[in-house]
């Protein structure tokens, strides 16, 4: 993961060196369908309290300086209160914070970093990475970026902005952001890859000396050496991704590189799958949910395979709606389950059903029973019906 050299304690004489926290798709503003008003406040004021314990990092370990490589903002279009939020947790990080924009966030006519508020409240240490110069640091060392002005780019934007370099003997660290041509399916073609050629040749021939990407969620090194990485996204976002929650402490020189990930990440996205086909599996699906720890930071899709009988379907339901009230989302994962409910005739006599309860419940069964268009519509109301029982007994 890492070079054995640390740079910065490679000595005098052997050139200038930075250590910068890379991090990157902060989205500040981000919305999610799936949680409710209270988790939504609480999802959002994690993704600005990120910042602080970041910049707690950066502290620690001794940076020069914050870069983010893109996707600052979910949009442009987030509100002044994120906007002042966020840059009120930057200026408290005490270090310069070089801000990208993103796909999200690009630098056009509407851009944030355009914005009355963003321009009015911006404190001295965050700079906006505009691509129109090099951005010096420290002595001998200057950051580069490679800014989206649309959201269609019609070039490699990081290769454009490598082209004009030489090596002179000046540690750089380009800062870009977008999917990379070696990890993209090779059916899609995109202008606007970062392709890799280019910048491996532009770090062995000395003009480049790390290239810190955004885009990708999860932390991950695209060059074995280290030395082009995606810090992933500090706080997760989705299911999907694979390793996020970090930022990346990285030591830069002309000798090499040392990349670092730190866990700064509060919320969790679990999927829990399992077959259910009776009342012990569906105790072990419980038991899983309840040994899951910070319940309000995390969301969970539930996978489920498995014939069940209607009782067993009832009590999930007021399994899983007992324990949506303590997680930040609980859900049915639509494309992990598979679940079949199997209508049971001494289920019915189990309810205590009695006169023209007791009868529509067996006639909704014989209609399931003998099939046709209404069997499906039988079988729901089937299930209602025994969820409604065993919430009134």
């Amino acid at each position: 993961m890492t070079q054995p050299s640390n740079p910065r304690a490679a000595g005098p004489g052997r050139g200038p060196a930075v250590r910068i926290l890379h991090t990157a798709d902060w989205q500040l503003g981000m919305t999610r369908h799936f949680l409710d008003p209270d988790g939504q406040a609480r999802f959002g004021g994690a993704r600005i309290d990120v910042i602080r314990r970041l910049g707690e990092v950066a502290r620690r370990e001794g940076c020069d300086a914050i870069v983010v490589a893109g996707d600052v903002f979910e949009t442009n279009q987030v509100s002044r209160r994120v906007v002042s939020r966020a840059l009120e947790a930057m200026a408290a990080t005490g270090l310069p914070v070089l801000l990208l924009p993103g796909n999200h966030d690009p630098l056009d006519p509407s851009s944030v970093y355009r914005s009355p508020t963003f321009i009015t409240q911006r404190p001295d240490n965050v700079l906006v990475l505009d691509g129109v110069a090099a951005h010096p640091i420290l002595p001998g060392v200057e950051i580069i970026g490679a800014p989206w002005r649309s959201k269609r780019p019609v070039s490699d934007l990081c290769a454009d902005a490598v082209s004009g370099l030489v090596a002179d003997g000046t540690v750089r660290v380009l800062v870009g952001h977008g999917a990379v041509d070696t990890m993209t399916p090779e059916e899609r073609d995109d202008p606007a890859w970062v392709h890799v050629a280019p910048l491996i040749s532009a770090l062995d021939d000395g003009r480049l000396h790390y290239v810190a990407l955004g885009d990708r969620h999860s932390f991950t090194l695209v060059d074995p050496r280290g030395r082009i990485a995606y810090a992933g996204a500090p706080e997760p976002t989705a299911f999907d991704e694979v390793d996020p929650g970090h930022v990346v402490v990285v030591d830069v020189a002309a000798s090499g590189v040392d990349v670092r990930p730190v866990a700064v990440g509060t919320w969790r996205f679990v999927t829990i799958e399992a077959q259910l086909d009776d009342d012990a599996d569906l105790d072990e699906v419980c038991s899983r949910l309840d040994l899951l720890e910070s319940k309000d930071t995390t969301v969970v899709r539930v996978g489920l395979r498995g014939s069940v009988s209607l009782d067993v379907d009832a009590r999930l339901e007021t399994a899983l709606a007992e324990r949506r009230e303590v997680f930040a989302a609980l859900e049915v994962w639509p494309a992990g389950t598979d679940l079949v409910r199997v209508p049971d005739v001494d289920s019915l006599d189990d309810l205590g059903l009695k006169g023209a309860s007791r009868a529509a419940a067996a006639d909704l069964q014989a209609a399931h029973v003998a099939g046709g268009a209404d069997a499906q519509v039988a079988l729901d109301a089937l299930a209602l019906l025994h969820r409604l029982a065993r919430s009134a007994a």
